[in-house]
């Protein structure tokens, strides 16, 4: 493929799944890179990619390179003890993180590491994405807690992130960004995006008045229908609920519910819905 100005022109789409041979791999890498570039979800030399192939090492983006501007040859294969395998250039200190997802999620097969300006902002004021707010957002996602800030590219960040690796697919990281994982890197892209989304839509909603939170009955139909929409929840099921507003039914403002509460909910959601088919 040409060159123009250093820059690695690559295919503009990447196909969903994760069933792709190495070199599928490397260009889907350059192009999300591209995208996050594009999306300003990342500058200079900023943020991280990776994927898991089909023999267990890992895929990566190079340290101190752009990640909109890479070829293919760019990338770098490391193993899961982050030892280098193969590539010219050195994996990013920040593929700890990386790794962690890996070795605590088999299910994991790609991580995305950015700082979108917006969901940043958030994340630097020490605000989570938790509240009841979008359907799409507690579908997809539950909610996105807020991980305490660890200095980047040290076991510290990944000692902060343990607990929330098994419970959550997308992180705000204090003072820092956000991390997003998937079965696939398009996936873990798209949660990236959303995570963005999300952080404009309640900046967008709190300068113009007061955001209203959904009901707890609305969240339990909403995660009830995680199955209808081909959403899998992550495997550790101690995630917490995203906070509600019950005052038509309780006079509260706002509350917080528990995991039993949850799924009595879910439960009655899903038993009205079969009664309506």
């Amino acid at each position: 493929m040409p060159r123009v100005k250093g820059v690695f022109s690559v295919s503009g789409s990447v196909l969903a799944g994760h069933a792709k041979n190495e070199s599928e791999h490397r260009r889907d890498i350059c192009t999300v890179g591209r995208w996050l570039y594009e999306r300003e979800y990342i500058v200079a030399c900023e943020g991280n990619l990776s994927v898991r192939l089909p023999d267990g090492r890992i895929l990566t983006t190079p340290t101190c390179m752009n990640k909109g501007m890479l070829s293919p040859a760019d990338l770098v294969v490391i193993d899961l003890d982050g030892k280098h395998l193969e590539g010219e250039r050195r994996a990013s200190s920040e593929l700890l993180m990386h790794l962690l997802f890996y070795r605590m999620r088999t299910d994991v097969m790609a991580v995305c590491h950015a700082h979108p300006i917006t969901a940043t902002g958030f994340a630097t004021s020490g605000r989570a994405l938790d509240h009841a707010l979008l359907p799409e957002v507690i579908i997809g996602l539950g909610q996105v807690p807020l991980v305490r800030y660890a200095t980047a590219g040290t076991p510290d960040l990944s000692q902060a992130l343990e607990p929330y690796v098994e419970d959550y697919d997308a992180l705000l990281l204090a003072n820092h960004g956000a991390v997003t994982c998937g079965p696939d890197l398009l996936t873990a892209f798209f949660r990236m995006e959303t995570i963005e989304h999300s952080a404009k839509i309640v900046l967008a909603a709190e300068s113009v008045g007061t955001p209203k939170l959904l009901s707890s009955r609305e969240v339990a139909k909403l995660m009830a229908a995680r199955a209808r929409y081909g959403v899998t929840p992550p495997p550790g099921g101690g995630a917490e609920l995203p906070v509600t507003s019950d005052a038509e039914d309780d006079g509260a403002d706002e509350i917080t519910l528990k995991r039993d509460e949850l799924d009595a909910l879910i439960e009655e959601a899903v038993r009205k819905d079969r009664a309506r088919r």
